[in-house]
């Protein structure tokens, strides 16, 4: 701009120079001073053209500056995007990661729980497993030293064949006369009739205990029905089997509950035949003629029985020794149709033959019980013994 301005103030004093020499020089130097004007001008053409030039190179410069400044702010926001980008990239990998740790954590814990649930499980398993072995081996181990007893006590009782015969022979005889004897005062105290108001009154006893023993088997067959389907889920077939089979008995006992409105009471030797027998329960004695003792005997008979049964299903179900838990031991009414006793005794001695039954049918022996004409049957000896049976004199 300076060197411009410094041309300008010198073609103006050159102007101003021609301009006087004309004046003063006259016609003829104004061809020259034409001359010198046009050259002048033509430079100052040239100057202008030049500045034109480099004016628009100049503004060609600043505006590839200013693209190249645009270009290299648009790369360093790209850039800048770029590096957010990969930050918030890098970030949610790492959540990532971390919930994936959390979460792996967690399915090892739960893991790690259901492991040790069934540790116990299996370690509870093995110690009913094992205490039911040690109470099996204890009775084997006390069934065995019995039998060594009994073993023992033969040998020393040994004697001669012939004496041994004749002691035999003596004590038959002497049974068959105690029975003879004993079956002649049965019939003598059964010849003798009870009272017409006792027989009443035992018969209307009797109707109490049959019409509240017909409500009772409705409720008990509602309980059976849910129970059955307990031991379905526990996979008990065996034993769910079983129990199917001992509510059919006790729907037609049921039945024939039902039916006891026509009972001809006073028809029934029962109720008109005198005590014969004393037997103990729940530590008091009780009086009842030859009916009610063979129904006594038949609680325990048929308890023995079904204690059998329901301890050959558990074993086939490769279930521990449960007596109590059975329906039919909690139930115990089978066989009882609201005849000649108390339901609560008869559900007591049923029982107390359901337990021995059961302890047989587990282990697979007989030592209470022994199959007569393809019945099972406690011993006739242990019957007397657990009713304390006693002939009235």
């Amino acid at each position: 701009m300076s060197r411009q301005k410094t041309q300008r103030t010198a073609l103006a004093l050159a102007l101003s120079a021609g301009l006087f020499g004309l004046a003063v020089a006259g016609p003829a130097d104004a061809s020259a001073k034409n001359r010198r004007q046009q050259a002048e001008w033509q430079q100052q053409q040239e100057q202008k053209k030049e500045e034109k030039r480099e004016a628009k190179q100049q503004r060609q410069a600043q505006q590839e500056q200013a693209q190249q400044q645009q270009q290299a702010e648009r790369e360093q926001r790209k850039a800048s995007e770029q590096a957010a980008r990969a930050q918030r990239q890098a970030e949610w990998q790492q959540q990532h990661a971390q919930q994936q740790a959390v979460e792996q954590q967690q399915r090892a814990a739960r893991q790690q729980a259901v492991i040790e649930q069934q540790r116990q499980q299996q370690e509870l398993r093995a110690q009913e497993r094992q205490t039911a072995q040690q109470r099996q081996l204890a009775r084997e181990q006390e069934r065995q030293r019995i039998e060594q007893q009994q073993q023992e006590r033969v040998v020393r009782q040994q004697a001669p064949v012939t004496q041994r015969q004749a002691r035999q022979v003596r004590q038959s005889e002497w049974l068959a006369q105690q029975d003879q004897r004993t079956q002649a005062r049965v019939q003598r105290l059964e010849e003798r009739r009870l009272s017409t108001q006792r027989q009443q009154e035992l018969i209307n006893v009797q109707r109490q205990r049959r019409t509240s023993y017909a409500q009772k088997l409705a409720y008990q067959e509602q309980w059976l029905n849910r129970q059955a389907s307990y031991l379905q889920q526990q996979r008990r077939y065996s034993q769910y089997r079983y129990q199917q089979q001992y509510l059919d008995n006790l729907r037609r006992q049921q039945q024939l509950a039902l039916q006891s409105s026509q009972y001809d009471y006073y028809n029934d030797p029962y109720f008109y035949s005198a005590p014969s027998y004393q037997y103990s329960y729940d530590g008091r004695s009780y009086q009842t003629n030859q009916y009610g003792v063979d129904l006594l005997r038949e609680a325990l008979n048929l308890g023995y029985q079904e204690g059998y049964r329901a301890a050959q299903a558990d074993r086939q179900d490769q279930w521990r020794y449960d007596y109590r838990n059975s329906y039919a031991y909690q139930d115990a009414n089978y066989g009882y149709d609201g005849l000649y006793l108390d339901q609560s005794q008869y559900n007591n001695f049923f029982r107390q033959g359901f337990q021995r039954g059961y302890d047989d049918g587990y282990y697979s022996r007989s030592q209470y019980g022994t199959r007569r004409n393809g019945n099972l049957e406690l011993v006739v000896a242990l019957l007397d013994q657990i009713l304390r049976l006693r002939l009235l004199g």
